[in-house]
């Protein structure tokens, strides 16, 4: 017989990386506005995986689907799912380095090529929970190059969270790939969740570099085109992104939320804390004319101007 105690002790699942755009204090906002029972849950843009433990969590799916174009981020989910013992050992040997600098630099040059995929997926771990901001940036060549981030005490290593991360990952298929490709079997019954890299709401507020391929305007209007399609399939999706002019041009014809968030990485300071991002939870219903592919097409025009008036 299993105690109360071991039972209430046993954590819910969660994010098990820091990730710059977390939907953790959204999750109020989100999680409402997706089925209560799910057939299969599509996630492209996985990152943290909030959205995802939360239903985990609450058992509101039968199946998923999580994707992401990073091939390091979705080989880590492939880990914690897979072997995570094997990955608790490895963290165990970096936790103790967690304050030294010089260990970080070391570890961040490692030839990916000569490693296994357990120790990939801990040096990633290792590197997100060390690095400035918990960011993931690569340049040009794919190499990981976010500086140390000289933190006092951070916790590389999390062995009951990553546990379990590990049970609600069972069973849940992992697809490195395009966001279209990872949703194009949602249907009615199922939900998809979009979290793309964001727009940048300045210059200087660009982190869209998580992958070394960019995502710019062109992904952003393919990948309105994707979301409608799935609309048009009978799946329940969302999406979220930054509230500046050209997204609310691009989601014109969409019912769109305003939400509040906090973020604290801006190279501003003033224009750090709290913020207006968008949700776009569903069509706008024109009886006189349904919605078509073409429709799109005009409001990216649309969008593109309203990008060129606000740079």
């Amino acid at each position: 017989m299993v105690s109360t105690a071991l039972v209430d002790a046993t954590p819910l699942a969660g994010p098990f990386l820091k990730w710059a755009g977390g939907k953790t204090q959204l999750l109020s906002r989100i999680t409402p506005r997706l089925p209560d029972r799910i057939k299969t849950y599509y996630e492209p843009f996985i990152g943290g995986g909030a959205v995802f433990f939360s239903l985990a969590n609450e058992r509101r799916f039968r199946e998923a689907v999580l994707g992401d174009a990073n091939g390091e981020l979705v080989e880590v989910y492939r880990v914690v799912r897979d072997d995570v013992e094997g990955l608790i050992d490895a963290l165990r040997v970096h936790a103790v380095h967690a304050t030294d600098a010089d260990y970080f630099y070391e570890v961040r040059a490692w030839s990916l090529d000569e490693r296994c995929a357990i120790e990939r997926a801990a040096r990633l771990i290792f590197l997100n929970k060390t690095c400035f901001n918990g960011l993931y940036r690569v340049n040009k060549s794919g190499r990981f190059n976010v500086p140390f981030g000289r933190y006092r005490n951070p916790r590389v290593l999390n062995e009951p969270a990553l546990r379990a991360a590990s049970a609600a990952l069972a069973g849940v298929h992992l697809v490195e790939g395009d966001f279209a490709t990872t949703t194009e079997a949602a249907r009615r019954g199922d939900a998809v969740y979009f979290d793309p890299p964001y727009v940048p709401v300045s210059d200087s507020a660009s982190f869209t570099s998580y992958h070394r391929s960019s995502f710019g305007p062109a992904e952003q209007e393919r990948l309105l085109e994707v979301y409608l399609g799935c609309c048009r399939r009978g799946a329940v999706a969302l999406l979220s992104n930054s509230d500046v002019p050209y997204t609310r041009a691009l989601y014109r014809n969409l019912i769109v939320q305003t939400v509040r968030a906090t973020r604290a990485i801006n190279s501003v300071a003033s224009r750090r804390g709290q913020i207006n991002e968008v949700l776009v939870v569903g069509r706008k219903v024109d009886r006189r004319r349904l919605s078509a592919p073409a429709d799109s097409a005009v409001t990216a025009a649309r969008a593109r101007t309203a990008l060129r008036r606000s740079a």
